[in-house]
Parts: structure tokens; sequence; C-alpha cells
């Protein structure tokens, strides 16, 4: 499925590469990775500049095949990406927009486009990553507002979000994927503690985050209370199925620079990594027809069960491709300072991120191929 080559679609490529042509020579130099207020500042200064030119809302309101070219073309030209605020941009304001109020939407939607709210993702707890529906921090309704205490683990950018997209258990007494609320939290309200946590590749953008009878109003729930399950398939369908397309093409384009380091370095003469980089070729051309899919679907609403193929053969085509990149860059692959090695490191994390590959196969055996669940 080809879905640019427009003339319409080429126009706007070409008004795009121009934008970018002039607009990127006068970026400032990027920030530390490790120092996430100045990234922060960073990412929606680059989302400011994106909607003042008119791009700021290419992630949802645009046709399918001109999401794909902003993609190809802003990746194709080494600009930043949505960085600190890929929650609010990709899953959590594609969310509200799908299940929010008209007040909600009016509210939330107009900031993150912008580029002056940032958005974090409290779902996953100690005892309940892997088996969401196992959440157990609670809300108690009193009067307007919820009283929510719990803890969240590996919130994304929690330490510089203005707001977190919670999950929160308002009826423990209903089954276990029931009584589940999706709430929005401003991340200033009293009770909360941030803890950043250090990953594996020595940054620091996940955190914990304790909630201590934090007072969230009434209305920030997003879709009715105990509904919050099935609200809360709709932001994974958005997280697996449209959130990595951006990722794609940077894996692309890294492919194309481990073949060029091969050929510079003697490797490619040996036929072994010249298949294994063909053969990711292939996968990552695969997985751009999927995007293409994905995108349609969203598009037209929200994006079903392929955002679970893709996630599950993505992500590990993404461990794939970089050790590739170790293997083709033989000891310098030990270099942390290099930027391949810590995506290195990061890529063992997507096989769990945005729910694991064992869920990703249940899903695909029970809502594709109609397999029976297991006893």
């Amino acid at each position: 499925m080809e879905l640019a080559g427009t003339p319409e679609e080429e126009e706007f490529r070409a008004r795009l590469r121009a934008w970018l042509g002039a607009v990127l020579p006068t970026l400032p130099p990027e920030p530390p990775p490790d120092d996430w207020p100045a990234r922060r500042a960073y990412d929606l200064g680059w989302q400011r500049r994106l909607y003042d030119a008119g791009y700021g809302e290419v992630h949802w309101d645009a046709p399918p095949a001109v999401r794909l070219v902003f993609l190809e073309e802003t990746e194709r030209a080494g600009a930043p990406y949505v960085g600190a605020n890929f929650v609010g941009l990709l899953h959590a304001g594609p969310t509200v927009a799908a299940e929010g109020t008209d007040a909600q939407r009016a509210r939330w939607l107009p900031p993150i486009l912008r580029g002056e709210e940032v958005w974090c993702q409290g779902f996953s707890e100690p005892d309940a990553g892997s088996d969401l529906a196992a959440l157990r921090t609670r809300a108690r309704r009193d009067g307007d507002v919820y009283r929510v205490s719990g803890s969240k683990i590996w919130t994304s950018h929690a330490e510089v979000a203005d707001w977190c997209e919670l999950l929160v258990r308002t009826d423990p007494a209903a089954g276990k994927h029931h009584g589940i609320t999706w709430l929005a939290m401003r991340m200033d309200a009293p009770g909360i503690t941030v803890r950043p946590l250090r990953t594996l590749a020595g940054s620091a953008e996940f955190a914990e985050v304790f909630l201590d009878d934090v007072p969230v109003p009434v209305a920030n729930r997003v879709g009715e209370e105990n509904d919050g399950w099935r609200v809360t398939q709709v932001t994974l369908s958005f997280e697996r199925g449209t959130a990595f397309a951006g990722e794609v093409v940077a894996c692309r384009r890294v492919l194309t620079e481990l073949a060029r380091a091969a050929r510079r370095n003697g490797r490619w003469d040996d036929p072994a990594p010249r298949r294994r980089l063909g053969a990711l070729d292939a996968e990552f051309r695969a997985l751009w027809r999927l995007v293409q899919w994905n995108v349609s679907e969203a598009a037209a609403g929200v994006p079903g069960v392929g955002g679970s193929v893709f996630k599950l053969r993505y992500s590990h085509a993404r461990q794939e491709l970089y050790e590739a990149a170790a293997e083709v860059l033989g000891d310098d692959a030990l270099d942390l300072d290099r930027p391949w090695v810590r995506d290195r490191l990061s890529a063992l994390s997507y096989t769990i991120a945005a729910g694991t590959s064992q869920i990703q196969r249940t899903i695909v055996a029970q809502r594709i191929l109609g397999l029976p669940k297991g006893r």
C-alpha cells in the first residue's frame, strides 16, 4: 500500500523540506541527554516552531499520507522529534481527542500543540506492569474530587511534566478489568513525590511517582467512572499503533549509516553482515508499510489490533538492528559516548515498553487469529 505521491502531497513535501532547510540551522545546540529541564525547553520550543509554521497538528488532523511525509522529511533532515512530550502528542492527546468532552479537548489539546505543556504516563506500578489490570492505586470519591493514593513506576518524564494520564482503581470490589478510571492529574498537586530512576544507559527519563491523598477534580476524568479499562485500550492503541512511526524512519536511517560504516571499516566484504543488513532492510520496509496501515486506521478513529502486530515485530527488529550495529562497530560498540551504543542499551526495553511481547502475542492470538484464551 503506497499512500504518498499525489501532487498535493509532493507540494507539501517540497514546502516542508524548504522550511526545514531554513529553520534547522537556526536552532540552538541540543542540551545534554540527561538535562531534562533543558530538554523540555528545547523540545517544547521545537513544537512551538512547528505550530507557528502550521505543522503543529500534523500528528493528529493531517491525512495519513501527509503525516507519513512529515515523518520522512523531518527524520531525513535530522529535525528534533517529539522528545519530552511524546506522551502528550502521541497518546494522551489523541485519547483526549477521541474520548474527552468538548471542555476537556478545549483545555488540554491546544497547550500540547502549542508546546506549552508536557504530559507523562502513570500506568505501570511496582506490582502491575505487564499485568496492568492488577493496578492498586486507589481513587476515593470525595465530593467534586478524587483522593488518590498509591504509586507508579517507569513514569516517563514525570520530573518535567505538567500533567499525568493516570489509571486508578475507583471500585476495588469490581472485577480485575473493571472498576478502573482514567484521570488527568496535575503534577504540581499536593501529595505527589517524584523520584527519578537511572537506566542502564545512564539516562533518567523514568521516575517513580508516589501519591499521598492527591486531589484530582472529577472534571478531569476522561470517560465514565469505572470505564477506564476501555479508555486505556484507546490509549494503548495509539501508543502501539502510531507512536513509534517516527522511530521506524529513524531505524531505516541508522541502517543506511550502518551500511556506510561497514564499507568504511571493511566489514562489508564479509557476506554475513551484508545478509544481516539486507534482511533488516526488508524487515523495516515491511514495518513501514504496517505503519502506513496503522496511520490510516488512526485517521478514521482509533488504530486497531494491527498496532500489536507492529509493536511485537518492531521491538524485536529494533534489538536486532542494534545487535547488527555492534557487529559492524566491533570494539567501538563498547564506547558509551557513541549514540548507537546508548541506543543499543535502550533497545533492550522495547520488548517491555507499551506492553510486553508476551502480551502482544496474546492479543494477536485471540483478537486476530481467534484462538481461545488459555486456562
